[in-house]
């Protein structure tokens, strides 16, 4: 199946001699929720910054539906349409005064009637929870209601692929759950979920593939392969999931139930311990 997004081959200096990427190949397909991981200043926002067009590779190529992205204004903004990224920190995206005025601006810029414009604003709102503030001066907002505003401008631009650098950066454990909530009624609603996270267990537990950024390239696979992989996960400094490991333990007893998250962990040992 061709995938609705792919790198090909990317490489990327912001300085010579210094590359970021060297020939990193990703591919993201429609449904397929994929987690990239690595370290600090290895080359993740670099990465999402190249596929949604906001930086050119110094070799290689972005492919959109299996064609090459031209790098017109036409090429870029049927790029934009499909594509949508969110950055780290949500004041690096939002410049408007009000919430509804924030998030009408990619429909708007698009040249969509007014009412249309509307409706995809208030559905925006909608699906990220944050209609009742509407009105709201955007430099009033919290932390978490300001990433909440940053996704649903995205959001409103209805992408196939919701890109998100570090979503969950700076959210406390319950604004955590709820964003990966709303992450999991857009990819029910039909947009693809993309994210970069530090976290493992996040990784492991909300992830079809992952991909992992390190010394320039990508590996890419299914979760439950790649996090168990000692060796590239300490290439890229990171720690292992604890959940792989959980599950050859439970395999080796004859336990069947993989936990993914430490509520369901703590139900199979409550149950285990109820069966001695």
């Amino acid at each position: 199946m061709t995938p609705v997004l792919a790198a090909s081959g990317l490489a990327f200096s912001y300085e010579p001699g210094r590359p970021v990427l060297t020939g990193a190949d990703l591919e993201l397909h429609a449904g397929r929720r994929v987690a990239v991981l690595g370290p600090n200043g290895g080359g993740k926002t670099t990465l999402f910054r190249l596929l949604v067009g906001t930086l050119e590779p110094s070799a290689g190529q972005v492919l959109l539906d299996g064609a090459p992205v031209r790098r017109t204004r036409r090429g870029l903004t049927t790029l934009r349409q499909q594509v949508q990224l969110v950055l780290q920190d949500p004041d690096d995206q939002l410049f408007a005064a009000g919430v509804a005025q924030d998030v009408s601006f990619g429909p708007v810029n698009m040249g969509l009637p007014a009412d249309e414009v509307a409706r995809r604003v208030d559905g925006a709102l909608v699906a990220l929870g944050i209609a009742d503030l509407a009105d709201r001066p955007t430099h009033l907002l919290s932390f978490g209601q300001k990433k909440r505003t940053a996704i649903a401008g995205a959001v409103a631009m209805r992408p196939r692929l919701l890109v998100l650098d570090e979503p969950t950066a700076g959210l406390d454990p319950a604004g955590v759950e709820e964003l990966l909530v709303t992450l999991a009624q857009l990819h029910a609603a039909g947009t693809t979920p993309v994210l970069s996270t530090h976290d493992v267990d996040l990784a492991h537990r909300w992830a079809d593939d992952v991909a992992v950024v390190a010394s320039g390239v990508v590996r890419t696979g299914p979760a439950d392969a790649v996090l168990a992989d000692a060796d590239l996960l300490r290439s890229a400094r990171l720690g292992p999931a604890w959940a792989p490991a959980v599950h050859r333990l439970l395999a080796r007893v004859g336990w069947p139930t993989r936990p993914r998250t430490a509520a369901e962990l703590h139900e199979v040992l409550a149950e285990v311990l109820s069966e001695r």
